[in-house]
């Protein structure tokens, strides 16, 4: 199982996040099989978006240009940190 893990800093995460729900269908269009979204416990405008995803098609999604521009319409402060993760075991309790 393959991961896309989000980091980004949003000047308003009140007014990001519809924008974010609203962009579901692309992110299930592009492949994207659902996943978490965490907000810093130190900072509410920080995000951390987890979500499933076939690594291929996850590269592919993260270079697309018009993800920028929604996040930088959405109030995203800076570009987006990705990073791409493979499963190499589940841990237990």
């Amino acid at each position: 199982m393959a991961y896309l893990i989000v980091k980004l800093t949003v000047a308003d995460y009140a007014r990001w996040k519809p924008i974010f729900d609203a962009d579901g269908v692309n992110r299930q269009d592009g492949g994207s099989k659902g996943g978490h979204l965490f907000r810093s416990a130190d900072d509410p405008n920080e995000v951390i978006i987890l979500l499933e995803w076939d690594l291929e098609q996850a590269r592919h999604f993260s270079q697309h240009e018009a993800l920028s521009a929604k996040m930088q319409a959405a109030g995203a402060l800076s570009p987006p940190d990705f990073s791409f993760l493979k499963e190499i075991a589940q841990l237990s309790r």
